[in-house]
């Protein structure tokens, strides 16, 4: 059996090899630190495309690892389709248990509600100094970024990689010089479309992760 591995908050666990060396003008010389991407979402429940988007971006940005930041029910809007926290967290870590550069992230879990990326970044670098954080966002987020919460200190402070979504062309000529628009390929795959299989009594085993799968039919989730 594959040991489940998760990113806590305080931070735990061991630095993975494959350092960067950050150039001057960064703020902290030559301090070689792992680049680190970070991918949140709800992942309600994660799936296939997921994992195949993380494992394009950290080849095409260069990236040692991502971890994927699972995004805690918000107390103030419900979401009543929204699993709990602690059981897509559960399913994350099994989707990425063959998966040494990805990793089940819990960190959001013990910040304010509502949660914001800037919050995440800025208190994740000081507990993580050894880590140079990179922001994964699909285009369509990129599209109304400038309405996110400090979004201008998020552009200062941090380097964005953006993947292509449906319906959300982006110009890469027009981007800043810190935000990498990277090609990976569309997947038609979604997890509402999951969801409303598993209600429909089909099957999702092409889907997502085996283990995933497993653990939905045999715990009854999301009927």
């Amino acid at each position: 059996m594959l040991a489940e591995k998760v990113i806590k908050s305080p931070p735990l666990g061991r630095v993975k090899p494959g350092f960067r060396s950050l150039g001057e003008g960064s703020g902290v010389g030559h301090r070689e630190r792992t680049l680190t991407g970070i991918y949140g979402g709800s992942f309600n429940p994660i799936h296939n495309a997921h994992v195949r988007l993380a494992m394009n971006i950290l080849r095409m940005a260069q990236l040692d690892e991502v971890w994927f930041v699972v995004s805690p029910q918000n107390p103030f809007k419900q979401n009543l389709q929204l699993l709990d926290d602690d059981k897509r967290l559960r399913l994350v870590r099994l989707a990425l248990q063959r998966h040494p550069r990805l990793t089940a992230c819990d960190y959001e879990f013990r910040l304010p509600r509502p949660s914001y990326m800037h919050t995440t970044l800025t208190r994740m670098s000081a507990d993580y100094p050894d880590r140079e954080f990179v922001l994964i966002i699909g285009a369509d987020n990129w599209e109304r970024f400038g309405q996110w919460y400090r979004a201008d200190d998020i552009l200062r402070d941090y380097r964005l990689v953006v993947y292509p979504r449906q319906g959300s062309p982006v110009d890469a000529q027009s981007l800043p010089p810190n935000v990498q628009l990277v090609d990976t390929p569309l997947i038609n795959m979604s997890s509402t479309d999951i969801r409303q299989r598993i209600r429909l009594g089909r099957s999702i085993r092409r889907m997502v992760p085996k283990a995933v799968a497993e653990a939905i039919e045999h715990e009854g989730l999301y009927l």
